[in-house]
């Protein structure tokens, strides 16, 4: 019987912490009212804000995973839901990656601009989003190449630290 090495199962652990991290921050991005749970307004809300909509099979999906009693999704359902619809393995999170980068990356050049992730944060209710010079802050502070932009690793390391 043999066992990971112990740096390979530490990068494990490191992979399921960021993978957990993220799916927090969407969670709360789309529990608006931050009471814990996001209700069926709220995610048909944010995902018609991203220009995502739910049908009748994907609706009755997210049903399936409210606890009895609940008005919508806890985190740990919401978590449920999200490895239920394949966001798992590696593979998987590559591709996830790269379609919130294409939400991002508005027109299509490869990278995210200022004005593209003030747009999508408007979207989504983040208050920052009022400030261009916040969010300028924002891309500059992931902008590892000085380019006043950020390209798809550049987001991937955003995203890894915590946006």
């Amino acid at each position: 019987m043999s066992t990971a090495p112990p740096q390979a199962n530490h990068q494990q652990q490191q992979q399921q912490r960021h993978r957990r991290l993220r799916v927090r921050r969407v969670f709360d991005l789309f529990d608006h009212d931050g009471d814990g749970v996001i209700t069926a307004a709220e995610l048909s809300g944010a995902l018609g804000r991203l220009g995502l909509a739910l049908g009748a099979q994907a609706d009755g999906l997210v049903a399936a995973y409210v606890a009895p009693g609940m008005p919508g999704l806890r985190f740990a359902d919401f978590e449920a839901l999200h490895a239920e619809l394949g966001g798992g393995g590696e593979e998987d999170e590559e591709a996830e990656m790269r379609e919130a980068f294409a939400v991002f990356d508005e027109n299509g050049d490869g990278y995210i601009s200022a004005a593209e992730l003030q747009a999508v944060l408007e979207r989504m209710g983040v208050p920052e989003a009022a400030c261009m010079a916040r969010v300028q802050g924002m891309i500059a502070a992931h902008d590892r190449d000085s380019d006043g932009r950020v390209d798809f690793h550049e987001f991937k390391a955003m995203m890894a630290a915590g946006m």
